[in-house]
C-alpha cells in the first residue's frame, strides 16, 4: 500500500515539476530577462547576470525535485569545480543532468541545440545568456575556445544527446576533443550514475522508476590531454586518439560501483 501511495506521489510531482520548470523558463522570458535589458546596457555584464538567475533557479528546482521526493542525489569533488575556464565533459543518462550541472558550476557556459532558441520555454534563458547554439558550423570550436579564454566554465556532453535506453554510454562526437585539442586545455571529467533509468532518450516523463531513484555525480580529477594522447602528428589525429580515450575512460568510470 504504501509503496503504491510513493509511486503516485512521484508521478504527481514529476508532471508538476515538468509544468513549474516549462512556466519558468516563460516567466523568465517575459519578466526577468527583459528587465535585465532594461537596466543592463553591456552585453557581458547582462550575460554574466543572466548565468547567475539560471544557475539560481536551477539550485531552487533541483532543491524542489528533491524536497518532493522525487529523486535522491550526493555530488562528491564539488570544489574542484571551483576555478575558471574548465573544460567540462559529463556522460548524459538523464534530463536533468543539465540541470545538476549548471546548479552546482559558476560562470557556466554550455553549447545548446539550435531546437531550444526556438522553443518558448526554453528560448529565453538560452538568448539571454548567451549560450552557444550547435548550429554555428566551423566556428562552433572557435567559439567554445574562446568562451573558454573568457573565464567561463564550458560544459559538454559529449555523446551529443542523452544516452538511449539499455545503454550504459553512447557513441562519442569528436567536437569536445577538438575543443581540448586546438584550445590547448585540460578536461574535467564528471561521472553522473543513476541505479534506474529516468528521463532517459526516449523515455517518456511519466515512465518513473519502481522506486526513487539516485542520482551519483562525481567530479574527477583532470585529464591532462597531452598525457592522454601522446606525440601525434596533427591536431585530427590527436583529437580521434583522445575521443577513443575518452570514450573508454567514461565506460570504465560508469561501470564502477562507488
Amino acid at each position: 500500500m504504501l509503496r503504491n501511495l510513493n509511486f503516485a506521489w512521484r508521478f504527481f510531482a514529476t508532471g508538476f515539476c515538468f509544468v513549474t520548470f516549462g512556466l519558468g523558463g516563460v516567466l523568465l522570458w517575459v519578466l526577468v530577462f527583459p528587465t535585465l535589458n532594461l537596466f543592463i546596457q553591456n552585453r557581458n555584464q547582462r550575460s554574466t547576470r543572466a548565468k547567475w538567475v539560471i544557475r539560481h533557479v536551477f539550485r531552487f528546482f533541483v532543491g524542489q525535485m528533491h524536497q518532493m521526493g522525487i529523486f535522491s542525489y550526493d555530488i562528491k569533488g564539488q570544489g574542484k569545480l571551483n576555478r575558471t575556464g574548465l573544460l567540462i565533459l559529463a556522460n548524459h543518462p538523464s534530463l536533468i543532468d543539465v540541470v545538476f550541472l549548471m546548479s552546482i558550476v559558476e560562470h557556466a557556459d554550455c553549447v545548446v541545440k539550435a531546437s531550444l532558441m526556438r522553443n518558448p520555454f526554453t528560448r529565453g534563458p538560452v538568448t539571454a545568456a548567451g549560450f552557444i547554439c550547435n548550429d554555428q558550423g566551423p566556428s562552433l570550436i572557435d567559439d567554445c575556445i574562446t568562451s573558454l579564454k573568457h573565464g567561463n566554465n564550458l560544459i559538454i556532453f559529449p555523446e551529443g544527446t542523452r544516452t538511449p535506453i539499455n545503454q550504459t554510454f553512447g557513441r562519442l562526437q569528436r567536437g569536445a576533443s577538438n575543443m581540448a585539442v586546438r584550445g590547448g586545455v585540460d578536461i574535467t571529467p564528471v561521472v553522473i550514475r543513476c541505479n534506474y533509468s529516468i528521463l532517459a532518450k526516449g523515455m517518456p516523463w511519466w515512465k518513473i522508476p519502481p522506486s526513487t531513484p539516485h542520482f551519483s555525480i562525481e567530479v574527477q580529477d583532470d585529464l591532462n590531454v597531452v598525457h592522454a594522447v601522446g606525440e601525434c602528428a596533427t591536431a585530427a589525429v590527436a583529437a580521434r586518439h583522445l575521443n577513443t580515450y575518452l570514450s573508454n575512460y567514461f565506460s570504465a568510470e560508469i561501470a564502477l560501483e562507488r
